[in-house]
């Protein structure tokens, strides 16, 4: 699954580490996530969508449609 999360940080001036920290995860986690190793589960996508103040559409592009 595709992300726009490098975009959406860098557009806010936000490291990986501050990220995480605010959505309860680990800095690896928002790595892995972001090079597409990880798909973020349901609750995380939430976190991260909400923090943007965006839908989860927005956030994760899924790469089946």
């Amino acid at each position: 699954m595709k992300t726009n999360l490098p975009a959406l940080r860098k557009a806010r001036k936000l490291s990986q580490q501050e990220l995480a920290d605010a959505v309860g995860v680990t800095r690896q986690t928002i790595t892995s996530i972001e090079v597409g190793k990880y798909v973020a589960s349901l609750p995380l996508a939430f976190k991260i969508a909400r923090y943007f103040g965006l839908a989860i559409e927005d956030v994760f592009i899924d790469e089946e449609e």
